[in-house]
């Protein structure tokens, strides 16, 4: 210590005192330490001994050259100096330097630098700073480099590049031309601060890359005291630590008390003892070389006519070599043209694109690169054309370095595939360069580097792109690491007794002097480690590389011989060549020892081979060892096998391999490991008490020489025997090590082999954190390996915040007594990889994205529930898979993120799956069914035993059909790139089986999973939950007078419609009444009041004389819309003859039509058919007439005659003058006058009769709810014959006194434009529309033309629930049209009351909102955030009640009133409401109309059978924006089609919906669910027909993670098979009735559910397999058929805990199920149209479910079934079938009436029965049967329709 400064004496010595009274610790003693020789300019190398510092990979004698850093460089003393003297002596000189520069010794404020001339930042004091706050330019020290001036095409730039261009024009091909303007101005970038670690990789991309430094900048990144990120691991998207945002911190409520923490700290970093040399000269120390294009040029010099390159052809013939001198020569060639011929500036980029087998073209292209100072891009892949223009237009490469042979080859492939070239890239052929030739004396240009070398692409595991930016710097650290590795490696050499491992005092071997190795590779040269070795390593340390192609491995005793013929010492190679050719050699030994005679194979000279893998395998590598390199004479076969650990998605580097370098007691980790009880030999103690020989060196901590025993230990290959349980939770407990572990391995079933690597390589620091919170992981548990090393790549190109994330990553810990976590030291790159650390070494047990977890539940003593993850390794599962089950050629596992919880997926790849043809020319093979579906079993059964791992879903497909990557020549299965093809649902499979009974737990049970939603237990379950809340029931605004705004007369005097006709002829007879508009938009005759009452009575006449109608009789009219129609109507009513309007017949839908018509003549008797010219024309035509006739025989329906009214006897009298009067009886109430029908989309008839009473109520709540006047006139153009289109056509402007015009539907379609240009030159006030016709008019015209400022009120009809995108449509259409958005108002229309709710008026836009669907299934309205819920159901209101109008939400089964925040049905008391359906005479249609609430029975409501609620808001509205409170309607859908499951009510027009949006091969609308036999089906409508197997787990999944729902099974029909009505509205009922008499055409069936797979207990085959846990078993209600209701089922359903209901008759249906279950197995992949079991349907309506009373009268399973016999074709029983709601056979599944009993309903039966009860299914037939065409085979060969998924059965 003499010399010192007496001020650095006293911080010295206090500094000592507090390490020794502890305040401190070593390592903070070392670092203060550092840093106050630092701030005094004293190397701290000159005054301790030596101890573990940095890599020093330059002179030992730097003290000279050493600057030290500012002392907040490093948070490491001992990597502080090395990194410092790195940064030093690779730019400064001694003397560049001056005192007065370095840095004072201040530490909160920022450092000014005289000679920087900046404020440096002060990020690295302070810890929270941005990292990337230090990325700048370039480094302190650039004044000192060669002048760059005199290339003036290279010079830095630190102005961002503007050019928002394309990448063309930059670089003008011919001249070399090159526009600086382009890019901005270029000038010397400013110095930044001290180098530190590897965030310097990234320091001057700043300058260079504008892209990357704006995007850098720009980031903004959140505090650095904030723990986490957005995002959890647990994400349902596909994640990858190393692809996506770290995720969040948990809160310190969740974490465990900080005082039972117990962190495993990072492992503190090695050193190496020794600098390193040349290898070819021990007095060149290697610090000399800045960067790698120096040691190239020293190369050249000094072994220049060494070998540097053999290239093998894949027959081991040498194809090509070269010599260092030729290497250097054309690498300084093409850096010349470079510089001289490209005006590239310093650090642009240049792609390389070449073949692995051009391994020297590759090599001189890199490191002229280097040489020019330009960064290199190698491009690998030729192939892929979108990822080569991609990583081209991501690094702006405007020059591409290639071969002759490859541009052939490329501009072959574009002209060939039609692409185009790149653009703005210029191609040069460097193997027509030639060599370097300078001028004599001439030395070679000075080198210029930017710091980044090279940008190496890489796919992640997820398959994204990214780049890794490598600085030479990186580069550097790591060779020289490697290079330390490498020589101290022991050699096979012959014996000598001296100590080659003694050294000088400058750390100079004695023993001998340096020598370079032989590297024998067929690793991929162009990338990652292949790269590192076969061109970077090669030059470090100038070694002769020896590269054959991966092809030559493959020939049996090729590989043994070229290493025994070129005598590698070090081998670099991975597991499956290593694998191939050590069993090649196993299963013919001759083959490779007499490859060539006269030559015996000999490896002696192998001292490492080196393999690149991600986990170790340890059985492999004793095989390796003891049975390839020990025969073929390797002396030390088990040192010689050195699995070698590298990052492929980060650039190759190595993190960790077995070494000899000693120095880990540094790292602060056990060295030993306990493993307990096991007691040692004597021989074994005997041989750890004997003397080590001296090996010259100890500890570096001075703890004295290691024994033999112990220094054998640390250098072996570690294995370790794992407890597979313990993994499973992430805990590692070590069974066994070493020899014990390998003795052990075969005999233990519950364990694991493990092997490690080795220690982390220098200079690493090395951490296991929980990738899910960030925190240290504890000791012995399994985490993700993060770390830290100068010899790592600083970060993605162009991304900066996957570099924040995944390169700057920082883990917490907690420390005592502090409530949050700590943020730890230093930054670190997380690699995405698994593993542990025993022993301080290294294992790997596999990639974050390849590791599978899996939700366990369990009951603990007491009670309660419990539940955790279990974690797989998809390596292990994959292991057991491939050894266990046959027929299997490779293989995938992942798991899916369904419905909160992961799921196990396995994707197999078997030659069974594929259906190539089995000779060439032959036709394809036939799918074996049956063997697939096995296969499947086996699959899902071993791993149920060996790994208790319950799969979720098993797919198939044939060989090499899954996606894969590319590796070291070889396409290994990318299992996240499967994963998110299985998303996508585009994998190629053919065979898919579910076991969702096991694998799925969270499914959800409602309060009553037996009695569903509407059951009195559930119903209380609601009441109590929302005792508070107010009742939902609307006011009523009565108007008991409604005057005419023209008169003041009340128009309620008068008592039908026919009385104000007369009215209005006396008041204003010559005032137009009504008036044609054809779609030109010319106007008809006019036809006045007075002549309107003359061509009624003509029409009267007519029908009364020529006719012979009277009162009472029932007519058909059939028009168009038309006048005459109206004229027809109104002369019906005055007859009395009761109106029966239908629409015309439509020719392509006769089959539909023609028997409707004929059904509804013989229902009603119907006297005649009034029809107009266009009618009676189209049903004369002979395809109609002949159909109508042809139909009516058969039916045997006589068809009364047709009559012609458009031209009645001409008459010039009224009605009244012809006595035409109403009789007073016709008006009484329940006289029918008109007749509305209605059909479903399934043509089932609704038939609603209207009364004058009615009429007239329905026209006043129409015009007082939509404030109409006489002032403006009505338009009719749609739906003429029922609802608001009848209303507004026939009545509404005689009942207000206004002109009516018409516009016909068929002239709207031919020009849509006619409507809008009618409703703005009449300046319309009110109208009616349909989302269809806007849908359509939207489509074919645009909103423009016309104005429709005038239009105040488009009432928008909707029968069910409102579409919510309607609105938004029609606002943006027409808003150049000046449509106001409050005139689009939807309307609530019912067959009952056309206009039950109406936002008309309302003046507010449409109310949405986001509804939870966990609370709407139990009968809950629970309003959420779609943000915090993304799965939440928008809906909006359907308005306000109109005038005279009351709705009450009832529930259907108490009839008591819902309170607010639940639903119910929708009661309506309106004069507006119909009051019966005509002539039905089921009771369940008389209760529709006499609904009375417990709470005031006095009041008689109609039942809509729709489900919905009330829901209160305040709007402000008016110009003062006052608020009002607003009751609005919102309805949810018909309770008649909801499906009850476990129960739970769900709609399914919402299951369909999010089946529609799931894959984008089914077609819009084109699927439909419903319930049948218990069964959940959904049809789908796809428009492919190969691999629907994979769309089956994608419809699935979405139906499961939405709606909490397990489909039971998936059926497909063809695009244009998909039964629809006239509207484009499902048909339903008619899917339903096909598909359960097995007569719709489908391609494909597949079940979900097996119920047969060990149910109940072990299986027959395995005893001792384990059964399912009751307490895992799915709880399903037995109407949904959805799984066996296991005594004491677990409640922990993501629901309220709810009693388990299990009736006596249940429990008998259920065990009857589960023994035809057992006996009948279902097929997973089922023929098309196949049946359904009997006891899915038996007795059903003897189940709990159906005995309840009361109950709403509406179907079970939502779905009417067509009634066959109506339309005379042959079909199941007219009796019981159910019908729609308010049809003439209505009947509901449940009776208001007690003395009714309970109602039966059955399914139809398949040839006409009543039931299913007769189905039979044939032994061994799987259960479902059908030949797909609807036929059943009657063969019984069944087997001969397992075609597989492909098989169409279409037009057999």
């Amino acid at each position: 210590m003499a010399g010192l400064s007496p001020e650095l004496q006293d911080k010295l010595e206090e500094l000592e005192r507090e390490l020794e009274e502890g305040d401190i610790t070593q390592k903070g003693y070392q670092k203060r330490r550092t840093q106050l020789f630092s701030q005094y300019g004293i190397s701290d190398l000159l005054q301790q001994e030596p101890r573990a510092g940095g890599l020093r990979i330059h002179s030992p004698d730097d003290d000279n050259n050493y600057y030290p850093p500012p002392p907040h460089v490093s948070d490491d003393g001992h990597r502080a100096a090395s990194l410092a003297a790195l940064n030093a002596n690779s730019y400064h000189s001694p003397a560049s330097i001056s005192p007065e520069h370095r840095v004072s010794p201040t530490d909160n404020q920022p450092q000014i630098s005289p000679y920087l001339n900046q404020v440096q930042s002060p990020y690295l004091m302070n810890p929270d700073a941005h990292p990337g706050s230090y990325l700048g330019s370039d480094d302190p020290i650039a004044d000192s480099r060669p002048s760059m001036r005199q290339h003036d095409s290279l010079f830095l730039s630190a102005a961002p590049m503007n050019d928002t261009s394309t990448r063309s024009g930059t670089m003008v091909s011919g001249d070399y031309a090159f526009n600086p303007e382009q890019h901005g101005v270029y000038r010397d970038g400013p110095p930044q601060q001290a180098y530190d670690g590897r965030s310097r990789t990234l320091l001057e991309s700043q300058a260079y890359f504008s892209d990357f430094a704006g995007q850098q900048q720009a980031y903004d990144q959140q505090a650095r005291g904030e723990y986490g990120g957005p995002q959890r691991y647990s994400s349902s998207d596909a994640f990858s630590p190393t692809v996506a945002v770290a995720p969040p911190m948990l809160t310190a409520s969740d974490l465990p008390p900080p005082d039972v923490l117990n962190h495993l700290l990072p492992l503190e970093p090695r050193d190496v003892p020794f600098a390193i040399h040349d290898a070819h000269d021990e007095h060149t120390p290697m610090s000399n070389f800045e960067n790698i294009a120096a040691v190239l040029r020293h190369r050249g010099r000094t072994i220049a006519k060494a070998p540097a390159y053999w290239v093998l052809d894949s027959k081991g013939k040498e194809t090509v070599s070269i010599t260092w001198d030729k290497l250097a020569s054309r690498a300084e060639k093409v850096a010349q043209v470079i510089r001289d011929k490209s005006s590239l500036y310093r650090g642009d980029r240049v792609a390389l694109i070449y073949r692995d087998t051009e391994i020297i073209d590759f090599a001189i292209a890199l490191l002229g690169c280097f040489i020019a100072g330009v960064v290199a891009v190698p491009i690998n892949d030729l192939q892929d054309y979108q990822k080569l223009n991609m990583i081209l237009t991501q690094t702006q490469a405007h020059l591409a370095l290639t071969t002759d042979n490859n541009l052939k080859t490329f501009q072959r492939d574009i002209t060939a595939q039609k692409l185009t070239w790149p653009k703005g890239v210029e191609w040069w052929k460097t193997n027509e360069f030639g060599s370097y030739h300078p001028k004599k004396k001439e030395d070679a240009p000075p080198l210029t580097v930017p710091d980044l070398a090279y940008i190496e692409f890489s796919r992640a595991p997820t398959g994204d792109v990214r780049g890794v930016v490598l600085s030479h710097r990186t580069i550097m650290h790591q060779l020289a690491c490697l290079s330390a590795i490498i020589s101290t490696v022991p050699s096979n050499g012959p014996a000598d007794t001296f100590n080659k491992n003694l050294r000088d005092k400058n750390g100079r071997l004695i023993g001998g002097g340096a020598s370079s190795e032989i590297m024998l590779s067929y690793l991929d040269p162009r990338q990652g480690i292949g790269m590192i070795f076969g061109v970077l390593l090669a030059v470090y340390g100038g070694h002769t590389t020896v590269w054959l192609e991966n092809k030559a491995i493959e020939v049996p005793g090729l590989y043994a011989h070229l290493i025994t013929k070129y005598k590698p010492t070090v081998m670099v190679a991975d597991y499956p060549g290593l694998k191939r050719a050590a069993y090649n050699y196993q299963t013919d030994p001759m083959a490779t020892r007499n490859y060539k005679k006269g030559m015996e194979p000999n490896f002696q000279t192998v001292k490492s081979c080196f393999i690149d893998t991600l986990t170790v395998d340890s059985e492999f590598n004793e095989l390796l060892a003891d049975r390839w390199f020990r025969p073929l004479r390797n002396t030390r076969p088990n040192e010689v096998v050195a699995p070698m650990l590298c990052l492929p998605e980060h650039g190759g580097m190595v993190i960790s391999v077995r070494d000899w370098l000693g120095g880990e007691e540094r790292m602060g980790c056990p060295l030993k490991l306990d493993i307990g009880s096991s007691e040692d030999s004597e021989d074994e103690k005997e041989k750890e008490e004997k003397p080590a020989v001296p090996t010259g060196f100890s500890t570096l901590l001075g703890q004295g020489t290691a024994t033999a025993t112990q220094q054998h230990t640390k250098t072996e290959l570690s294995e370790v025997l794992l407890d597979r349980e313990a993994l499973k939770v992430n805990e590692v407990v070590v069974i066994a090590m070493g020899d014990e572990a390998r003795k052990r391995a075969a005999n233990e079933p519950g364990t694991i082999r493990v092997g490690a690597f080795g220690y982390p390589i220098p200079d690493a620091t090395l951490a296991v954190v929980d990738p899910e919170t960030s925190l240290l992981a504890p000791p012995n548990t399994v985490g993700e390996i993060w770390v830290d090393s100068p010899s790592l790549s600083g970060g993605f190109w162009a991304l900066p915040k996957h570099t924040e994330t995944i390169f700057h990553a920082r883990p917490f810990k907690f420390n005592p007594g502090e409530a949050t976590p700590t943020m730890v030291e230093p930054e670190f790159l997380r690699t995405g990889l698994l593993g542990t650390v025993v022993e301080g070494k290294v294992f790997v047990l596999g990639l974050y994205e390849d590791r599978i977890r899996q939700r366990v539940e369990w009951v603990e003593h007491g009670g309660n529930e419990a539940v955790e993850n279990r974690y797989y390794f998809v390596q292990h599962l994959v292991v057991s898979i491939i050894k266990n089950v046959p027929k299997i050629f490779d293989c995938s596992a992942f798991d899916v993120f369904v419905n909160e919880e992961h799921l196990p997926v396995v994707v197999l790849e078997s030659a069974a799956a594929s259906t190539a043809p089995a000779t060439n020319g032959g036709p394809p093979r036939q799918l074996d069914t049956a063997l697939l579906d096995a296969l499947a079993e086996r699959c899902m059964d071993l791993l149920m035993q060996e790994h208790n791992l319950r799969l979720y879903c098993v797919m198939i497909t044939a060989p090499n059909s899954l996606p894969r990557v590319l590796k070291n020549g070889r396409r290994e299965i990318g299992n996240m790139l499967c994963r998110r093809e299985f998303d996508l649902g585009n994998l190629p499979c053919v065979h898919v089986k579910f076991a969702v009974e096991h694998a799925v737990l969270n499914l959800p049970v409602g309060v009553d999973p037996v009695g569903g939603i509407w059951s009195a237990m559930a119903s209380d379950t609601r009441s109590r939950l929302l005792a508070s809340a107010e009742k939902q029931y609307s006011g009523i605004d009565h108007r008991e007078v409604v005057m005419d705004d023209r008169t003041s007369t009340p128009l309620n005097n008068f008592t039908s419609i026919t009385d104000l006709i007369q009215w209005r002829v006396a008041r204003q007879g010559e005032e137009l009444a009504i008036c044609t508009i054809d779609g030109r938009g010319k106007e008809g005759k006019g036809i006045t009041w007075k002549k309107f009452d003359v061509k009624v009575a003509a029409v009267a006449v007519y029908l009364r004389n020529k006719v012979k109608l009277k009162s009472g009789d029932h007519v058909v009219l059939m028009y168009t819309h038309s006048e005459e129609f109206v004229f027809a109507v109104h002369a019906c009513i005055n007859l009395g003859v009761i109106v029966i309007p239908i629409a015309p017949m439509d020719q392509n839908r006769l089959s539909e039509d023609v028997p409707a018509f004929l059904h509804l003549l013989a229902d009603y008797s119907v006297r005649a058919v009034l029809v107009n010219q266009e009618v009676d024309h189209l049903l004369k035509t002979k395809t109609v007439a002949q159909h109508i006739k042809q139909s009516a025989q058969i039916l045997k329906i006589m068809v009364p005659n047709i009559f012609n009214t458009t031209k009645p006897p001409k008459q010039n009298s009224g009605l009244r003058d012809l006595g035409i009067t109403m009789d007073p009886a016709w008006v009484q109430p329940g006289y029918p006058v008109v007749i509305w029908t209605y059909w479903t989309p399934d043509q089932r008839r609704i038939a609603v009769q209207l009364g004058h009473d009615t009429i007239l109520g329905m026209c006043k709540v129409q015009k007082e709810t939509c404030q109409m006047t006489s002032s403006r006139p009505v338009l009719g153009c749609v739906r003429s014959t029922t609802g608001l289109g009848f209303l507004h056509t026939c009545l509404m402007g005689i009942y207000i006194g206004t002109p009516t015009y018409l516009l016909s539907p068929v002239e709207f379609a031919q020009n849509p434009a006619s409507l809008f240009l009618i409703l703005s030159r009449y300046k319309i006030k009110d109208t009616y529309a349909t989302p269809q016709m806007l849908d359509y008019a939207m489509r074919t015209v645009p909103g423009k033309g016309f104005t429709l400022h005038e239009l105040k009120n488009m009432m928008i009809s909707a029968e069910a629930r409102p579409r919510v995108d309607v609105f938004q449509k029609v606002r943006m259409h027409f808003a150049t049209a000046g449509l106001d958005r409050t005139a689009i108002n939807t309307v609530y229309s019912h067959v009952l009351n056309p206009m039950i709710a109406s936002r008309s008026y309302m003046c507010i836009e449409p109310i949405e909102l986001w509804l939870d669907r966990k609370a709407l299934r139990q009968g809950l309205i629970q309003a959420t955030d779609p943000e915090r819920d993304p799965k939440a159901l928008l809906v909006q209101d359907s308005g306000m009640v109109p005038v005279s109008t009351q709705i009450a939400i009832v529930n259907p089964e108490t009839c008591m009133l819902c309170s607010e925040g639940e639903f119910g049905e929708i009661w309506v008391d309106s004069e507006a409401c119909a009051k019966a359906f005509y002539r039905s005479k089921d009771a369940f249609d008389v209760q529709r109309f006499d609904g009375r609430t417990v709470e005031d029975p006095s009041i008689q409501y109609v039942r809509t059978g729709d489900l919905g609620f009330l829901h209160s808001v305040r709007r402000p509205i008016g110009p003062g924006g006052a608020l009002v409170d607003m009751q609005v309607v919102f309805v949810l859908g018909n309770i008649g089609e909801t499906i009850e499951i476990n129960g739970l009510s769900h709609f399914p027009m919402d299951i369909e919906f999010s089946v529609e949006r799931c894959h984008h091969s089914i077609v819009p609308g084109g699927c439909t669910v419903f319930q049948a036999g218990g069964l959940v089906v959904v049809v789908a409508e796809v428009a492919r027909k190969a691999y629907l197997a994979s769309i089956v787990p994608v419809i699935v999944n979405a139906v499961l993670n939405e709606h909490q729902i397990v489909t039971d099974i998936v059926a497909f029909v063809n695009k244009g098979d998909f039964p629809r009505s006239r509207l484009g509205e499902k048909q339903r009922g008619r899917i339903l009735a096909g598909w359960v008499s097995r007569k719709m055409r489908t391609m494909a069936q597949f079940a979900i559910k097996d119920m047969d797979r060990e149910s109940l207990g072990p299986s027959s085959d395995h005893p001792d397999s384990p059964t399912i846990d009751a307490h895992r078993a799915s709880v399903g209600s037995f109407r949904s058929s959805s799984g066996a209701i296991q005594p004491g089922s677990s409640s922990l359903r993501n629901v309220e805990p709810a009693p388990q209901i299990l009736e006596q008759r249940e429990l008998e249906l259920q065990q009857q199920y589960q023994q035809v279950q057992l006996s009948n197995p279902f097929p997973v992949e089922m023929p098309a149209d196949e049946r359904v079991p009997e006891i899915m349907d038996r007795d059903r309506d003897q189940t709990p479910t159906k005995t309840r009373q009361p109950r709403p009268p509406f179907q079970d399973h939502g779905f009417e079934l067509p009634d066959f016999d109506q339309f005379g074709s042959e079909g199941p029983s007219r009796d019981r079938t159910p019908a729609p709601a308010g049809s003439e056979h209505y009947q509901g599944t449940v009776s208001m009436l007690s003395q009714t009993g309970p109602p039966q309903l059955r399914l139809p039966g398949v040839d006409g029965r009543e039931s299913l009860d007769d189905w039979n299914l044939r032994p061994g037939s799987g259960g479902l049967q059908g030949n797909g065409n609807g036929q059943q085979d009657n063969d019984g060969d069944w087997t001969r329709d397992m075609s597989g998924t492909l098989r169409s059965p279409i037009g057999r």
